[in-house]
Protein backbone atom coordinates (compact mmCIF):
# COMPACT_ATOMS: atom_id res chain seq x y z
CA UNK A 1 0.00 0.00 0.00
CA UNK A 2 1.20 3.70 -0.79
CA UNK A 3 2.02 6.20 1.80
CA UNK A 4 1.89 9.67 0.93
CA UNK A 5 4.43 12.22 2.42
CA UNK A 6 2.84 14.79 2.29
CA UNK A 7 -1.20 16.54 1.33
CA UNK A 8 -1.20 18.66 -2.01
CA UNK A 9 -3.27 21.83 -0.91
CA UNK A 10 -4.47 22.41 -4.55
CA UNK A 11 -8.40 22.37 -4.92
CA UNK A 12 -10.28 22.85 -7.66
CA UNK A 13 -13.83 24.87 -7.05
CA UNK A 14 -14.74 24.95 -10.91
CA UNK A 15 -17.83 22.64 -11.18
CA UNK A 16 -17.82 19.62 -13.57
CA UNK A 17 -20.82 17.40 -15.34
CA UNK A 18 -21.49 14.46 -13.10
CA UNK A 19 -20.66 10.84 -13.73
CA UNK A 20 -18.90 8.75 -11.02
CA UNK A 21 -15.44 9.13 -10.16
CA UNK A 22 -13.79 6.10 -12.01
CA UNK A 23 -12.20 5.49 -15.52
CA UNK A 24 -15.54 3.40 -16.45
CA UNK A 25 -18.97 5.54 -15.69
CA UNK A 26 -20.88 2.00 -14.82
CA UNK A 27 -23.89 2.17 -12.75
CA UNK A 28 -23.69 -0.64 -9.79
CA UNK A 29 -27.03 -2.01 -9.83
CA UNK A 30 -28.14 -4.35 -6.95
CA UNK A 31 -31.10 -6.49 -7.29
CA UNK A 32 -32.75 -8.28 -3.68
CA UNK A 33 -36.35 -9.74 -5.28
CA UNK A 34 -38.61 -11.89 -3.76
CA UNK A 35 -41.44 -14.17 -5.59
CA UNK A 36 -43.66 -16.50 -3.98
CA UNK A 37 -40.89 -16.90 -1.54
CA UNK A 38 -37.97 -17.50 -4.03
CA UNK A 39 -35.38 -14.80 -3.54
CA UNK A 40 -32.91 -13.67 -5.78
CA UNK A 41 -30.09 -11.51 -5.46
CA UNK A 42 -27.70 -9.91 -7.66
CA UNK A 43 -25.20 -7.05 -7.97
CA UNK A 44 -23.45 -5.69 -10.89
CA UNK A 45 -22.36 -2.48 -13.28
CA UNK A 46 -24.43 -1.42 -15.88
CA UNK A 47 -23.44 0.89 -18.76
CA UNK A 48 -25.75 3.86 -18.65
CA UNK A 49 -24.82 3.93 -22.85
CA UNK A 50 -26.52 1.04 -23.49
CA UNK A 51 -30.45 0.79 -25.04
CA UNK A 52 -32.68 0.00 -22.41
CA UNK A 53 -33.74 -3.07 -24.89
CA UNK A 54 -30.70 -4.50 -23.68
CA UNK A 55 -32.39 -4.40 -19.81
CA UNK A 56 -35.28 -6.84 -20.74
CA UNK A 57 -33.16 -9.20 -22.18
CA UNK A 58 -30.54 -9.58 -19.81
CA UNK A 59 -33.94 -10.38 -17.77
CA UNK A 60 -35.00 -12.76 -19.70
CA UNK A 61 -31.29 -14.76 -19.92
CA UNK A 62 -31.32 -13.87 -16.30
CA UNK A 63 -34.28 -15.84 -15.23
CA UNK A 64 -33.34 -18.76 -17.99
CA UNK A 65 -30.15 -19.57 -16.83
CA UNK A 66 -31.12 -19.78 -13.36
CA UNK A 67 -33.90 -21.43 -13.75
CA UNK A 68 -36.39 -18.66 -12.14
CA UNK A 69 -39.95 -18.62 -12.39
CA UNK A 70 -40.92 -16.34 -15.36
CA UNK A 71 -42.83 -13.78 -12.94
CA UNK A 72 -38.92 -12.45 -12.45
CA UNK A 73 -38.35 -11.53 -15.61
CA UNK A 74 -40.34 -7.77 -15.36
CA UNK A 75 -39.06 -7.88 -11.79
CA UNK A 76 -35.70 -7.58 -12.79
CA UNK A 77 -36.17 -5.60 -15.51
CA UNK A 78 -38.27 -3.46 -13.42
CA UNK A 79 -35.26 -3.07 -10.52
CA UNK A 80 -32.84 -2.44 -13.04
CA UNK A 81 -34.78 0.36 -15.25
CA UNK A 82 -35.51 2.20 -12.21
CA UNK A 83 -31.99 2.70 -11.09
CA UNK A 84 -31.05 3.63 -14.08
CA UNK A 85 -32.97 6.53 -14.28
CA UNK A 86 -32.04 7.27 -11.06
CA UNK A 87 -28.57 7.68 -12.51
CA UNK A 88 -29.61 9.35 -15.89
CA UNK A 89 -31.50 11.82 -13.89
CA UNK A 90 -28.42 13.13 -12.48
CA UNK A 91 -26.51 13.35 -15.56
CA UNK A 92 -25.63 16.82 -17.16
CA UNK A 93 -25.89 18.18 -13.67
CA UNK A 94 -22.92 20.21 -11.83
CA UNK A 95 -20.69 18.71 -8.95
CA UNK A 96 -17.61 19.81 -7.06
CA UNK A 97 -14.25 18.05 -7.62
CA UNK A 98 -13.00 18.68 -3.97
CA UNK A 99 -9.91 17.44 -2.42
CA UNK A 100 -10.75 14.58 -0.36
CA UNK A 101 -9.89 11.27 1.69
CA UNK A 102 -13.01 8.93 1.81
CA UNK A 103 -12.64 5.85 3.80
CA UNK A 104 -14.05 2.62 2.07
CA UNK A 105 -15.92 -0.11 4.00
CA UNK A 106 -16.35 -3.53 2.75
CA UNK A 107 -18.66 -5.83 4.83
CA UNK A 108 -20.01 -8.84 2.74
CA UNK A 109 -19.97 -12.32 2.30
CA UNK A 110 -19.80 -14.06 -1.45
CA UNK A 111 -20.22 -17.54 -0.95
CA UNK A 112 -18.10 -19.11 2.08
CA UNK A 113 -16.10 -15.78 1.90
CA UNK A 114 -16.50 -13.24 4.69
CA UNK A 115 -14.87 -9.96 3.64
CA UNK A 116 -14.41 -7.04 6.58
CA UNK A 117 -12.34 -4.24 5.71
CA UNK A 118 -11.74 -0.64 5.26
CA UNK A 119 -9.12 1.54 3.73
CA UNK A 120 -8.70 5.56 2.31
CA UNK A 121 -9.53 5.55 -1.33
CA UNK A 122 -7.43 8.77 -2.69
CA UNK A 123 -6.07 9.73 -5.77
CA UNK A 124 -2.32 10.84 -6.37
CA UNK A 125 -2.03 14.39 -7.97
CA UNK A 126 -0.06 14.01 -10.96
CA UNK A 127 -0.74 17.76 -12.72
CA UNK A 128 -3.12 20.58 -11.19
CA UNK A 129 -3.85 22.02 -14.61
CA UNK A 130 -4.95 17.80 -15.59
CA UNK A 131 -8.58 17.73 -16.75
CA UNK A 132 -10.15 17.15 -13.99
CA UNK A 133 -13.05 15.11 -16.21
CA UNK A 134 -9.73 12.43 -16.66
CA UNK A 135 -11.43 9.92 -13.67
CA UNK A 136 -8.62 6.97 -13.53
CA UNK A 137 -9.80 5.46 -10.93
CA UNK A 138 -10.51 1.71 -11.50
CA UNK A 139 -12.37 -0.72 -8.67
CA UNK A 140 -12.18 -3.85 -10.91
CA UNK A 141 -8.44 -3.87 -10.91
CA UNK A 142 -8.09 -2.32 -7.19
CA UNK A 143 -10.73 -5.77 -6.56
CA UNK A 144 -7.93 -8.06 -8.47
CA UNK A 145 -5.00 -7.05 -6.53
CA UNK A 146 -7.32 -7.32 -3.40
CA UNK A 147 -8.07 -10.85 -3.85
CA UNK A 148 -4.65 -11.96 -4.95
CA UNK A 149 -2.96 -10.11 -2.18
CA UNK A 150 -5.25 -11.94 0.25
CA UNK A 151 -5.19 -15.39 -1.32
CA UNK A 152 -8.74 -14.83 -2.01
CA UNK A 153 -9.38 -17.64 -4.85
CA UNK A 154 -13.52 -17.41 -5.08
CA UNK A 155 -14.04 -15.58 -8.35
CA UNK A 156 -17.31 -14.45 -7.67
CA UNK A 157 -15.88 -12.05 -4.41
CA UNK A 158 -13.64 -9.79 -6.62
CA UNK A 159 -16.55 -8.23 -8.78
CA UNK A 160 -18.45 -8.38 -5.66
CA UNK A 161 -15.97 -5.90 -4.12
CA UNK A 162 -15.61 -3.72 -6.60
CA UNK A 163 -19.35 -3.24 -6.96
CA UNK A 164 -19.17 -2.18 -3.35
CA UNK A 165 -16.49 0.41 -3.99
CA UNK A 166 -18.73 1.89 -6.78
CA UNK A 167 -21.35 2.06 -4.73
CA UNK A 168 -19.63 4.25 -2.10
CA UNK A 169 -17.97 6.15 -4.93
CA UNK A 170 -21.41 6.81 -6.30
CA UNK A 171 -23.24 8.20 -3.08
CA UNK A 172 -20.20 10.51 -3.15
CA UNK A 173 -20.93 11.63 -6.78
CA UNK A 174 -24.20 12.09 -5.67
CA UNK A 175 -23.50 14.32 -2.88
CA UNK A 176 -20.72 16.50 -4.75
CA UNK A 177 -24.00 17.18 -6.99
CA UNK A 178 -26.07 18.43 -4.25
CA UNK A 179 -23.61 20.03 -2.75
CA UNK A 180 -23.40 22.25 -6.17
CA UNK A 181 -26.58 22.75 -6.00
CA UNK A 182 -26.50 24.13 -2.84
CA UNK A 183 -23.85 26.35 -3.81
CA UNK A 184 -25.96 27.51 -6.60
CA UNK A 185 -28.96 28.71 -4.35
CA UNK A 186 -26.84 30.52 -1.71
CA UNK A 187 -24.61 31.80 -4.40
CA UNK A 188 -28.12 33.54 -5.54
CA UNK A 189 -28.62 35.00 -1.73
CA UNK A 190 -25.51 36.43 -1.11
CA UNK A 191 -21.89 36.42 -2.11
CA UNK A 192 -19.23 34.79 0.43
CA UNK A 193 -17.09 31.33 0.83
CA UNK A 194 -18.67 27.92 -1.04
CA UNK A 195 -18.87 25.45 1.62
CA UNK A 196 -18.21 21.58 0.47
CA UNK A 197 -19.74 19.26 2.95
CA UNK A 198 -17.66 16.24 4.21
CA UNK A 199 -19.52 13.06 1.63
CA UNK A 200 -21.56 10.60 3.39
CA UNK A 201 -20.44 7.69 1.45
CA UNK A 202 -18.32 5.34 3.67
CA UNK A 203 -17.43 7.53 6.72
CA UNK A 204 -15.80 10.67 6.92
CA UNK A 205 -14.15 12.74 3.68
CA UNK A 206 -11.22 14.94 4.50
CA UNK A 207 -10.28 17.79 2.49
CA UNK A 208 -6.52 16.73 2.05
CA UNK A 209 -6.24 15.00 -1.58
CA UNK A 210 -7.84 14.89 -5.08
CA UNK A 211 -10.65 12.18 -4.68
CA UNK A 212 -11.78 12.84 -8.72
CA UNK A 213 -9.31 13.40 -11.44
CA UNK A 214 -6.23 11.68 -10.74
CA UNK A 215 -4.79 8.41 -10.40
CA UNK A 216 -6.44 6.17 -7.42
CA UNK A 217 -4.15 4.41 -4.84
CA UNK A 218 -5.08 3.10 -1.29
CA UNK A 219 -3.63 4.17 1.85
CA UNK A 220 -3.32 2.40 5.19
CA UNK A 221 -1.37 4.86 7.87
CA UNK A 222 1.06 2.98 9.89
CA UNK A 223 -0.74 3.93 13.09
CA UNK A 224 -4.30 3.05 11.71
CA UNK A 225 -3.25 -0.79 11.09
CA UNK A 226 -4.81 -2.48 13.77
CA UNK A 227 -8.09 -0.65 12.42
CA UNK A 228 -7.46 -1.25 8.53
CA UNK A 229 -6.80 -4.81 8.94
CA UNK A 230 -8.71 -6.78 6.41
CA UNK A 231 -10.51 -9.60 8.11
CA UNK A 232 -11.61 -12.59 5.65
CA UNK A 233 -12.74 -15.70 6.89
CA UNK A 234 -14.14 -19.18 5.23
CA UNK A 235 -17.33 -20.02 6.42
CA UNK A 236 -18.19 -23.70 7.00
CA UNK A 237 -21.81 -24.82 4.87
CA UNK A 238 -23.04 -25.01 8.66
CA UNK A 239 -22.07 -21.30 9.31
CA UNK A 240 -23.59 -20.07 6.36
CA UNK A 241 -26.90 -21.47 6.97
CA UNK A 242 -26.66 -20.21 10.79
CA UNK A 243 -25.40 -16.42 8.86
CA UNK A 244 -28.03 -16.81 6.20
CA UNK A 245 -30.96 -17.51 8.90
CA UNK A 246 -29.57 -14.64 10.82
CA UNK A 247 -29.94 -12.41 7.64
CA UNK A 248 -33.36 -13.27 7.00
CA UNK A 249 -34.21 -12.50 10.54
CA UNK A 250 -33.04 -9.27 10.40
CA UNK A 251 -34.58 -8.72 6.88
CA UNK A 252 -38.26 -9.43 8.74
CA UNK A 253 -37.85 -7.44 11.46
Amino acid sequence: MKHLSAASTYSNRNPVKFRIPTSDNLVPIRLDIEIDGQKFRDAFTWNPCDPDSEVVIFAKKTVKDLKLPPAFITQIAQSIQSQLTEFRSLEGQDMYTGEKIVTIKLDLRVNHTLIKDQFLWVSLLENEYQDLNNFESNPEEFARTFCADLGIEDPEVGPAVAVVIREQLYEIAIQSVASARETRINKKGRRGAEQFPASKAGGTALDLMKLFGYRSSVIRKRREWDVYEPIVDLLSNEEVETLEAREERSART
